[in-house]
């Protein structure tokens, strides 16, 4: 069942990529058979021409490429499946070119805060802050009729389209020397991870929390100084949306690797070449669709609260506030960076 459900979402949205939403309108008729998919549901861009602009005039994306990416010959799947991935239900997939990845958000906290109070805002930040670490979204795909598979959960309705961060890394010959981490404060007390038996998530599931980077960012002082300043100003943007429990996804690459980007040449996009020499960076500020102040993260506020006076588990991404979050994560970043 699994195996069918990611195939016919994996076809929807590659559908919804070439479909107008402004044509894409139905009859009652039509409203009601739709009313009964399950898995084959029909998905439309999202503010379509928002996300256009962003790709094209900000950020560069040559759209015949772009499109290229989604699109497949006989014979291949749509899309590549990663499957069900960490604790949200958020399923995964990536174009089999691997410079782009598709993750829904299935939860109602996460795609109201982003549809509702993060969209407008991330356009315009996004527009002044061309070479910003926030990660590229080129595209929000949503179903526009309500179905038994949304209503049951059997079919996310919402997706992002965002850059994959190892685009490049198939190619490269020393694809196996390359590292990633997705990193957060890890003073915090994860529900997620300390409230669930051992015995109801995987392995591969708790692995992919949250990391710890034992190591340092070589970094020459200019490279520095334009990083820390880039990273001052996504935190404070997410500070000022009240976003809280984002994390950084950093990348190592071997010095002598050349993997391509597509689009506007930023240093951390690229890879930043590390000042001993031995690395290529890149990094991008993801996951930042928890705001402190949604329904849902309140209640749990509440039941965390309570568990802490019994446990004493310590502090927790869902009761801190978003400018306590911005702190210990730019104490974390600064933690393991060194400047030459």
């Amino acid at each position: 069942m699994g195996n069918r459900r990611q195939k016919s979402l994996s076809k929807s949205i590659q559908s919804a990529l070439t479909r107008d939403p402004d044509r894409f309108k139905k009859s009652a008729l039509g409203k009601l058979i739709a009313f009964f998919s399950v898995y084959r549901i029909k998905l439309v861009r999202h503010e379509k021409i928002l996300f256009d602009q962003l790709r094209q005039d900000i950020w560069e994306l040559n759209e015949d490429e772009y499109r290229g990416s989604f699109h497949t010959t006989r014979g291949q799947p749509p899309l590549k499946t990663m499957g069900d991935l960490g604790y949200s239900g958020s399923t995964f997939f990536s174009t089999l070119d691997a410079h782009f990845l598709v993750k829904s958000l299935p939860r109602h906290f996460e795609y109201s805060f982003f549809e509702g109070n993060l969209l407008q805002p991330y356009f315009e930040y996004m527009s002044q802050h061309p070479d910003s670490l926030l990660v590229w979204i080129t595209d929000y795909i949503i179903a526009p009729y309500v179905t038994l598979g949304t209503i049951f959960g059997f079919t996310p309705a919402r997706h992002i389209i965002m850059e994959n961060a190892l685009c490049g890394k198939d190619e490269d010959p020393a694809a196996e020397g390359w590292e990633t981490y997705d990193l957060k404060p890890i003073d915090y007390f994860f529900p997620e991870r300390d409230l669930l038996p051992e015995a109801l998530v995987s392995e591969e599931t708790l692995s992919k929390l949250a990391d710890t980077f034992s190591d340092k960012l070589h970094l020459w002082r200019a490279d520095y100084e334009k990083f820390w300043e880039s990273i001052q100003d996504d935190t404070k943007f997410l500070e000022e949306a009240n976003a809280v429990d984002y994390s950084l996804f950093l990348v190592r690459i071997p010095a002598s690797s050349e993997p391509t980007v597509r689009g506007r040449a930023s240093p951390w996009r690229i890879g930043l070449s590390s000042a001993d020499g031995r690395w290529k960076y890149r990094a991008a500020v993801l996951d930042f669709f928890y705001a402190r102040h949604k329904l849902q993260a309140q209640a749990l506020s509440g039941v965390v609260q309570t568990f802490n006076v019994i446990g004493r588990q310590g502090p927790m991404t869902i009761t801190t506030t978003a400018s306590e979050y911005r702190a210990k994560f730019l104490a974390m970043i600064a933690g393991f960076i060194t400047v030459h």
